[in-house]
Parts: C-alpha cells; structure tokens; sequence
C-alpha cells in the first residue's frame, strides 16, 4: 500500500518582531554628537559625526540577524519542514475532529497495538483533517488570507464523511510516520473543498494541496520511517480491531459544520451553511 504525504506543523513570527525593528530605528535616529559638525537644514550629517550608540540600548532589541534554535530534540524529533524566519508564520487550512469518549476508547485499542510493532509511536494532540499543505505566510497577510478563505467557504453546505480504513503515511521527506484512519466516504465533497482553498494559495502564491490526496485523520506518530513494521500484518490487525469494535461505524461518520485556519498561535473558523 502506498503512503499518502501528510504536512507538517510549525510555528514562527510576531507582529511584536517589526515593532521592535522600528523601535531600533526610532532609539538611534539622530544620536549626533553634541557642538560638533553642525549641518544646514535638509543636509545629513557626516556619518563618521554620528555618536556611538551605547551598548544598553542596541542590547534592548536582538539584532534583525538572529534566528531562534531550532532543536528537534525539543519537538519530539520532529524536524522543520522549512526554516523558522523572523516574520513567517506557518499556515494550515483543515476540518477540526473533536474526539468523543468513545473514539479515545478506540484509540485505546489501536495505540498499544501498533506500538508492539513500533515502540515510539505517541498520540497525536489534537485530531483533524487537512485540506492544505502547510505553508508560510507573511504577518501582514494573515487577515487578507483568512477574509478570501471565508469568500470562498460561505457557500458550502455541511456534509458528512466517514474515515474507517486504517492506513500508514508518511511526510514528504518521510522523516515522520502517521498512523490514520483514510476517508471512505465524503471524498468528493472534501474535493470540493480542497478546491476552493486550493484557488485562494493560488491568489497568494502559495503551495496548493497534492494532486491526488489521500484524506485521512491522524491517530499517532513517530520519527522515521516506520512503513515496513507497520504495513502488511500490523496495518491488517489494526483494521481487524476497529471492524470488531462496537458501533465503529456510527463513531467514525462525521459531521463536517466549519473549516478551520491555524497560522502561528492563531485560530479562525469558517463556518459551512
């Protein structure tokens, strides 16, 4: 069974970072020395008569050179999909999965199986569908963004899917490995969907989603390849426990009623009709 890629997540940027690009601006303009090269008016001064700006004031703010440590050991091994830059912020449009008791109580069944096979697989955080690739937008084009997405969402009736075929993935760069349950009905109406969001990266100049996508709400992960301990006998057992699980079929249908848009710490929700 082929691996269908699934994006990555990260974080990066603050509107604070531009505000104190401006502050360096604003606390070193004009710090001249005293009595010393007077200029006319509209003429600039010699910038050998500039007075050396004191070190507590250029320590106030990081230098526009610095970029954060980007230690995977503290992501969970996880590795960047692309550099974090002062002012990027990463963006992901998906359909949010809010998990009943009874879907955990699955998870409860399915985890510590495939961990028997693959020891470091850990539970995702949170649930959900993606209907983007995970890109980077600039601080000043979130709202803009977010305002086309909501144009394009307003005319979408809600809609039901059902996601109950286990199945492996893996990222692009195959550095993570997902265990997810692929959707089985639905695909046509999250199609649709993918197209509209799809349009609006275009209006950005942004990456659009894969030409064939495989969608699918993750379960676990873990660093690395993992696909050949879980493909095959693993992947069969898995899907043998869920079919065996009581009313896995009602649990695992559905109902789509927003779109939801995370770029950096930000959340927007685009309710369907």
């Amino acid at each position: 069974m082929s691996a269908g890629p699934l994006v990555g997540y990260s974080s990066s940027g603050s509107e604070d970072e531009d505000e104190a690009e401006a502050e360096i601006e604003a606390a070193t303009e004009g710090l001249t020395r005293p009595g010393a090269g007077h200029c006319r008016r509209g003429q600039s001064p010699d910038p050998s008569q500039r007075f050396p700006v004191p070190d507590s004031v250029l320590n106030m703010f990081p230098s526009t050179e610095e970029r954060p440590e980007d230690d995977s050991a503290k992501h969970g091994g996880r590795v960047r999909t692309f550099p974090h830059e002062r002012g990027n912020w990463a963006t992901h449009v998906y359909l949010p999965y809010e998990a009943r008791e009874e879907f955990l109580e699955l998870l409860d069944l399915l985890l510590p199986h495939a961990q028997t096979y693959v020891p470091r697989l850990v539970r995702m955080e949170a649930f959900h569908l993606s209907l983007s690739q995970s890109v980077v937008l600039r601080h000043h084009w979130i709202l803009p963004f977010v305002q086309a997405l909501k144009d394009r969402m307003a005319s979408f009736q809600r809609f039901f899917f059902t996601a109950n075929r286990v199945k492996i993935y893996t990222n692009q760069e195959k550095t993570r490995t997902f265990v997810g349950l692929e959707v089985t009905s639905g695909h046509a109406e999250c199609l649709d969907l993918v197209s509209e969001v799809d349009r609006v990266m275009e209006e950005f100049d942004l990456t659009t989603f894969y030409p064939d996508p495989s969608f699918h709400i993750s379960l676990a992960w873990c660093v690395g390849d993992a696909r050949p301990q879980l493909e095959g006998q693993c992947l069969q057992e898995l899907q043998e426990i869920l079919d065996e699980f009581e009313d896995s079929e009602m649990l695992l249908r559905v109902l789509t009623e927003q779109v939801r848009c995370k770029s950096g710490n930000k959340f927007f929700s685009l309710p369907l009709k």
